[in-house]
């Protein structure tokens, strides 16, 4: 099994350690790993000495944050120099802007008639690496869990039984947090022609993530971003059918770029994720075929 799509607790919304995370690929038989946090390479080090006693195949990896087109988007940046100066540039650029964009989000979530404090917000990130960031998946974790809220009608959809209650807390973040949407705090983040350039220059791979996510509504950007100059796209997530699976798949071939595969997986934010749960449906010779190319380059 291979998952190259996976968060630990240097991201801002994952629950496992990079430890956690390498054991937990050793029980599902994970052959092939990479962490790719948020705008953060610090897990890559222990992770990788971690997989290797374990025998599992380590790439080390990266989810960047980005524009293109006015429109937000996650670069993965794979086989990196995780301990690069740049990537400790993002990390800080995304640190000193997070504390705002979260009390910008508090004060819009209580604009849609929720009572929810900075107190309560603050003691269910306290023990993160991120105290100051608080997710669309953490206020939805707080809301979900008040007994005054149980038939409110903005939350219903996402309660057992719910149109959206399948993946509720990440879709929670998707239709009132994330871009466009009511609760949606923007920070400055970097255009996707940088980021593309910081990752091929410390030696990596640039490969588009779950497009079937960011590229909703506007899928003519696809030959747009792949004349940027990526490496791939990550055609088999845990969000997307099979038919979008084997669509992207194909693109990257017309393309001459690679495809990936990588879940998401973050723990109790993203329930309905789990490792290797990516729907590959790639043949086994060709999957082998193109991850024997991705792991060339990322030598």
């Amino acid at each position: 099994m291979i998952d190259l799509h996976m968060h630990s607790n240097y991201s801002d919304d994952g629950e496992f350690t990079p430890l956690e995370l390498v054991e937990q690929c050793a029980a599902q038989k994970v052959e092939l790993m990479s962490i790719t946090d948020h705008n953060c390479s610090k897990a890559n080090q222990e992770a990788e000495e971690a997989a290797g006693k374990r025998g599992i195949r380590y790439i080390t990896g990266i989810e960047i944050d980005c524009t293109y087109e006015n429109a937000n988007f996650h670069m993965l940046g794979y086989g990196i120099d995780s301990k690069s100066p740049d990537f400790a540039g993002i990390e800080e650029n995304i640190r000193s802007q997070v504390r705002e964009a979260s009390l910008i989000m508090l004060a819009k979530t209580r604009e849609l008639g929720f009572a929810v404090t900075e107190e309560e917000m603050m003691e269910l990130s306290r023990d993160s690496r991120w105290p100051d960031s608080w997710t669309g998946e953490m206020f939805a974790e707080v809301l979900l869990a008040k007994p005054e809220y149980r038939e409110h009608p903005l939350l219903l959809p996402y309660r057992e039984g719910g149109s959206r209650a399948d993946n509720a807390p990440v879709n929670f973040y998707w239709d009132f947090y994330s871009q466009g949407k009511p609760c949606y705090a923007g920070i400055k983040i970097p255009d996707m022609r940088s980021v593309i350039d910081i990752i091929h220059e410390n030696h990596g791979l640039a490969i588009l993530a779950h497009p079937g996510v960011n590229l909703k509504g506007r899928e003519q950007l696809l030959l747009g971003i792949a004349d940027l100059g990526i490496d791939g796209i990550e055609a088999f997530s845990s969000y997307h059918t099979r038919e979008q699976a084997l669509k992207y798949m194909e693109q990257t071939k017309a393309y001459g770029l690679f495809y990936t595969c990588g879940s998401d997986y973050h723990g109790k934010t993203k329930p309905a994720i789990s490792l290797g749960g990516h729907g590959c449906g790639a043949s086994k010779e060709e999957l082998e075929s193109e991850l024997g190319r991705l792991l060339e380059k990322t030598k």
